[in-house]
């Protein structure tokens, strides 16, 4: 099984990913990245490469960070340690230093006990699965082991939070004055910085889900577990509350009723106030197979063009550089806004969101009311034969009815899994009993036909 994930190496902290492996792992990080023609120039030139490092505050990470920094200053590269930060800090860091790579510990939504290590070249942009393949084939090779005056040298980046937080303030088209929200940190990497900067933009702040004790990230806040931040919202009157992730590369919302407005929503609202600004590259939002059918057709009645991807970011991303567009994400809150980062950023997401009802003086509710959410139904369904999905005739037609009945009002996508025996059954229809029956009935075709 390949080393790499669809979002860097993860796995349980000193199960699969161990200090050894953190290490090797950096060590052939330090030989492939150190090898391109800029790479190869600083080096003619006398100089060392550079990387920024950085962590979650996960307890596992203080180890790991450290293994990767052992790894890359024992292999002649200077380290530049910067602590906890997000991921997308991480990821402009290398961009705005002109590092010659990055490397971020983290999970990102995973619980305390796993972590993973995601890899950043030059200009803070995410390996190709290539590069990552050279990496995981040089960890069996020689490493390098320069002696002497060619060892690394570790050191602190002291002003990594500051230069990040000047980066977001500097991309706000209006303030945050007048209003309230609601800041839910998942006690992970934007604990500190992201309350910091949603105050120096103008907001009265309420912060839950920041005091991390190195095991409780993710535990029961931040966007994959909603509800508190929700009840705190409609308790404290805000108008808004913002949710990240472990390593504050999301952004989910709810409105001052705590209803949720999820990434599709959020699309909607940024797609629209980018092409009013002239900002929207043309006209056209990147977005997953997953969106909801309802941001397809919001989009087309704002004349927004939607190119569609599979599922991840990193689909998102490969969509959105060879178009050169400017906005794409998904529904889980990864949102992508190019003229300002190279990767997903919550906080970064969040400040636009709110920036929008500052500017427009209108509520989340009255934003996000540009699209009607489609009822969205998903049925994984297990120990069954993957590999058919595509070419099965019995699922063919199934598939094939179901879309037919739904015609206009609907939509139905049949996704293999990418990593276990299980196809995923998504339907969409005007009326959520529907898609539950529509869903239900594809799943005992697929169960019965696909069966292991």
């Amino acid at each position: 099984m390949p080393l790499f994930g669809t979002d860097g190496v993860r796995g349980l902290a000193n199960g699969p990913l161990t200090a050894d492996l953190a290490l090797t792992l950096a060590q052939a990080t330090a030989v492939v990245l150190g090898q391109g023609r800029t790479a190869e120039a600083r080096k003619a030139a006398g100089k060392r490469l550079t990387a920024v490092v950085a962590r979650d505050p996960r307890v596992s990470g203080e180890f790991l960070a450290a293994a990767v920094s052992a790894g890359l200053a024992s292999s002649g590269v200077d380290v530049l340690d910067a602590g906890v930060l997000p991921t997308p800090a991480t990821a402009y860091l290398i961009a705005d230093i002109d590092a010659d790579f990055g490397v971020m510990v983290s999970a990102s939504h995973n619980p305390a006990p796993d972590n993973g290590i995601k890899i950043f070249a030059r200009g803070g942009v995410k390996l190709p699965d290539v590069v990552e393949q050279r990496i995981e084939h040089a960890m069996s090779l020689p490493k390098l082991q320069p002696t002497g005056a060619g060892v690394g040298r570790i050191r602190r980046f002291a002003d990594a939070e500051d230069r990040y937080v000047v980066h977001l303030l500097a991309s706000l088209p209006h303030r945050l004055d007048g209003l309230h929200v609601v800041l839910d940190c998942a006690h992970g990497a934007a604990s500190g910085v992201s309350p910091e900067t949603f105050r120096d933009a103008g907001a009265r702040v309420t912060v839950i889900g920041a005091d991390p004790d190195g095991l409780n990230i993710n535990d029961g806040v931040g966007s994959t577990h909603l509800d508190s931040l929700a009840e705190h919202v409609v308790r404290v009157g805000a108008d808004v509350g913002i949710a990240h992730d472990g390593d504050a590369d999301r952004c989910l919302a709810v409105d001052a009723r705590g209803r949720i407005v999820d990434g599709d929503q959020i699309m909607a609202i940024l797609a629209v106030a980018m092409k009013d600004r002239g900002h929207l590259v043309e006209d056209t939002l990147v977005a997953t197979v997953m969106s909801n059918l309802g941001l397809h057709r919001a989009m087309t009645d704002q004349g927004i063009t939607v190119v569609q991807t599979g599922v991840g970011d990193r689909y998102v991303l490969e969509a959105m550089n060879e178009g050169g567009f400017s906005l794409g994400g998904e529904q889980s809150g990864h949102v992508i806004m190019s003229e300002y980062a190279t990767t997903g950023d919550g906080l970064l997401t969040g400040l636009h969101l709110m920036a929008e009802m500052a500017r427009q003086g209108k509520t989340l509710a009255e934003l996000a009311s540009i699209m009607t959410v489609y009822p969205q139904v998903l049925v994984n369904v297990r120990h069954v034969d993957r590999s058919r999905a595509a070419s099965d005739e019995g699922v063919a037609d199934a598939v094939a009815s179901v879309a037919a009945e739904l015609g206009d009002s609907g939509r139905v996508l049949l996704r293999p899994s990418g990593t276990e025996e299980m196809v995923r059954v998504m339907v969409e229809a005007a009326d959520a009993a529907a898609a539950q029956d529509y869903a239900d009935r594809l799943a005992g075709v697929v169960r019965e036909r696909l069966a292991l």
